[in-house]
């Protein structure tokens, strides 16, 4: 598939929705980035993003960009330090995994929504909301495209 088909073919408010949905279970963030253009590495370019789309800015530091890159037809995800340093070792491969092999089956929305659902997860398990106490959504929900 074409990078622009690929593109047209996602379901943003699926995914939103799916991001929301992760996010009221956890004080955790999520985002999901479409890079447009070639992506030689998709982990340097995760990394960049993380910091231009202002990810550090979480106050328990525990955001985490899914980055798609469908003309190199790569992958990368990337928790900040606050849930990086509680993931088990290889987590973030695992998902990479994951979405690769949706992508590989053509189930490209699902891909992503199922990295979505395990990343909330993981944030629910170290990050759980607090009994009581609300929670603001600290970064955009939208899916984001460069």
């Amino acid at each position: 598939m074409k990078p622009d088909a690929f593109v047209a073919s996602l379901d943003d408010e699926r995914i939103v929705a799916a991001i929301r949905e992760a996010e009221v279970l956890s004080r955790g963030e999520i985002r999901v980035h479409v890079a447009e253009g070639s992506v030689p590495d998709a982990r340097r370019a995760a990394e960049a993003d993380f910091a231009r789309l202002g990810m550090t800015a979480t106050a328990e530091r525990n955001g985490v960009l899914i980055l798609v890159a469908p003309e190199s037809q790569s992958f990368a995800v990337v928790g900040d330090r606050g849930i990086d340093e509680r993931c088990a070792p290889g987590f973030w491969d695992q998902v990479v995994a994951g979405i690769a092999q949706d992508f590989r089956e053509a189930r490209f929305t699902e891909g992503i929504v199922t990295a979505v659902t395990r990343v909330g997860d993981e944030l629910a398990r170290h990050f759980p909301r607090r009994p009581g106490q609300q929670d603001g959504n600290e970064l955009p929900d939208g899916v984001s495209r460069d």
